[in-house]
């Protein structure tokens, strides 16, 4: 996956609110440049984000549908849920010997089946369609491989352009947690610019 570029875009000096600040520590990560990818893939021409606002609580560009759930980061509250959408996806594998998967899906937040998206139910979504992708019915030695790659699913990206939304989670690589880092807005009416806001890293 490519790096995401460095430096930060001047708007996101306003962006930052009283209580926001920069938080290069996220766009090392691979959740990061999986975001970046899944932007290229589903939103090409848009403004990508050069850096990600930290935020203790509700700032400017921030706030409903979005919420901060403690050490789980980030999750979205969705109006509806609907079963029998498909979204779009893209599976991506890190790694030869011990391979873990990333997916970035696009589409309505509806598809996930929860009026509140947090971190495990994006996971429980992402390692779904992950296994569902992997799978050939007419061929059972896929299923192993279906499964291990489901498990191995440790960054999900997923972006809903119609709500204006995006909404990424993660395999914390040192306590094995399932978090969501970073909440991400679409621009609206002809505005394609994207605005990331983050959690700093957790310590060791």
């Amino acid at each position: 996956m490519r790096e995401p570029p460095e430096g930060t875009r001047s708007g996101h000096a306003d962006a930052r609110g009283p209580r926001g600040e920069f938080a290069p520590d996220v766009t090392g990560r691979p959740v990061w440049r999986l975001l970046l990818r899944g932007l290229g893939v589903y939103l090409p021409g848009w403004e990508a984000p050069t850096g990600a606002v930290r935020v203790v609580g509700a700032g400017k560009g921030f706030g409903p549908p979005a919420f901060l759930n403690g050490d789980a980061g980030f999750g979205v509250q969705v109006p509806e849920r609907r079963r029998g959408l498909e979204p779009d996806r893209e599976i991506y594998v890190r790694g030869r010997e011990n391979p873990s998967f990333g997916i970035v899906v696009a589409g309505p937040s509806a598809a996930i089946g929860s009026r509140v998206v947090d971190a495990g139910a994006l996971m429980r979504f992402a390692r779904k369609l992950t296994f569902e992708e992997l799978l050939d019915t007419a061929d059972a030695d896929s299923v192993p491989y279906a499964v291990r790659g489901a498990r191995a699913v440790e960054n999900v990206v997923f972006l809903d352009r119609a709500a204006g939304l995006g909404l990424c989670a993660e395999v914390e690589p040192v306590t094995r947690s399932v978090r969501c880092p970073l909440y991400v807005r679409l621009g609206f009416s002809g505005d394609r610019t994207v605005r990331a806001y983050g959690l700093a890293a957790q310590s060791a």
